[in-house]
């Protein structure tokens, strides 16, 4: 096979209708346009949504629903995944290794679920309060 000798399947492509060339072609005098009014004229079109006057569909629908635009840099971590990750120092860098985050995230919160039992301190990660707390009985310590 050579680059130069590629053509579409047989059949696969049609070639443009033309409208406007005669009644033989099916196609004639209206061109497919019906009679009179603003859709038969060129140049004449209505807006996008238009609805001829009535309220339009996106206008009579109540807004609804929101799309944050910081949630893909902003995640969560169980505190019983830190329990299972093996180190005594524990920041962002890490989570991301251990694939515990995605890549893109600048933030995190651990919150409480699980339990832990093992000393670990936390270097600019959030924590809520009940997470703190079993960090620290648990003898290990959170900066943020």
């Amino acid at each position: 096979m050579e680059l130069n000798t590629l053509k579409p399947a047989l059949g696969s492509k049609f070639s443009r209708r033309r409208v406007g060339r005669g009644i033989g072609s099916g196609l004639g005098k209206t061109a497919g346009r019906g009679h009179k009014g603003q859709k038969s004229r060129a140049g004449g079109f209505h807006k996008v949504g238009f609805e001829g006057g009535q309220m339009p569909m996106h206008r009579r629908l109540p807004k609804r629903g929101f799309t944050s635009r910081t949630a893909p840099f902003v995640d969560q971590v169980r505190l019983s995944d830190l329990e299972n990750l093996g180190v005594d120092q524990v920041d962002l860098l890490v989570l991301k290794q251990a694939g515990l985050i995605g890549t893109q995230t600048q933030s995190v919160k651990v919150f409480l679920a699980g339990s832990i039992s093992k000393a670990i301190v936390l270097n600019g990660i959030k924590t809520t309060k009940g997470a703190a707390a079993a960090i620290v009985a648990a003898g290990g310590s959170v900066s943020a």
